[in-house]
């Protein structure tokens, strides 16, 4: 049995991670443990913790003590929405734990990461499966959440803590003084326009490109899965619109309202009342940084922090 190391710290993670030499045995030995032989290791580089392709059809995701809460999130989540989706999301094969790690054996999807996929896709096909991805956002909402609304924190604690750590978090991440004062006005505004006692619905957080399936048949590209359920909690439901607005919208009109009316919004529409909600939100989002949002020069062209709801939700031209 080859012991994992004692891990403290983000640094100390990355230091063993970078290099195969340290990591290769141990995840050998969990799949050897769990009846798997792969010829094969390909890790992934853009996940938090250690994700491993076994042979392109398995992956193990190996979680040190310090993400913990991930493996929780992903396992609770995986094994609550197990048959309840209509696209495709991982199913776990073998989960175990040593001296503080964690680990999960999932199914790997068929089709292609998004973060591949999309620049192949047409603007006809981006507007087609943002609408889909507005589908799946609010069909997974639909579901009971069940016993993942005892995943802490909850929806107000979360939204106030957010609220307390706002303004540093952007002050220390480069925000302009400009867009400094505006945000205390919108931080001061947040708690009346937040909902924060509503019924709550399943959140990832993370409809990003990576974490989302793409496949290709005669008609075109369409949404195939979705991957990536390490920081699941419940609350508001828009807050899952902000990764695919951000990240595959690009303040374009048609591929917000796709988005928008494959979520339910009556004819792909945002109202004025709820572009401050979700700019609110997009301030107050757990990985918010203006500086990632896909819409090239925004900052240059906005006066004031509140002219990025008509950049990232823009009007009818």
């Amino acid at each position: 049995m080859i012991e994992l190391p004692e891990i403290t710290s983000e640094v100390d993670f990355e230091g063993w991670r970078s290099q195969p030499n340290q990591w290769s045995p141990a995840v050998l030995n969990i799949a050897r443990e769990e009846g798997i032989d792969p010829c094969i290791l390909s890790p992934f580089g853009n996940s938090t913790n250690l994700v491993i392709d076994l042979d392109d059809q398995l992956i193990l995701k190996l979680f040190p003590p310090i993400y913990h809460e991930q493996f929780t999130s992903e396992r609770d989540a995986l094994r609550y929405l197990a048959g309840k989706m209509a696209i495709q999301i991982p199913s776990i094969e073998a989960e175990g734990t040593r001296n503080g790690w964690s680990w999960l054996i999932v199914t790997k999807l068929r089709g292609v990461v998004g973060s591949t996929a999309w620049p192949l896709l047409s603007e006809e096909e981006k507007e087609r499966v943002l609408e889909q991805i507005g589908n799946a956002i609010s069909s997974m909402q639909a579901l009971p959440p069940g016993e993942l609304c005892a995943r802490a924190p909850s929806w107000r604690d979360f939204i106030e803590d957010q609220i307390k750590h706002c303004f540093e978090r952007h002050r220390l991440l480069g925000m302009s003084p400009a867009f400094l004062s505006d945000l205390r006005v919108i931080l001061a505004d947040a708690p009346s326009i937040i909902p924060l006692d509503a019924p709550p619905v399943i959140l990832t957080g993370d409809w990003i490109p990576q974490n989302v399936i793409f496949s290709e048949d005669r008609t075109g590209w369409k949404l195939a899965g979705v991957i990536d359920f390490g920081d699941v909690m419940t609350g508001w439901g828009e807050y899952d619109l902000l990764a695919p607005t951000a990240f595959m919208c690009a303040g374009a009109y048609g591929r917000t309202k796709s988005l928008l009316k494959g979520y339910g919004v009556l004819g792909g529409e945002c109202s004025s009342i709820m572009k401050r909600r979700l700019l609110t939100l997009t301030l107050l989002h757990a990985e918010s940084d203006l500086r990632k949002i896909d819409i090239p020069g925004w900052e240059s062209r906005a006066t004031s922090l509140f002219d990025l709801e008509d950049s990232i939700w823009p009007r009818a031209s």
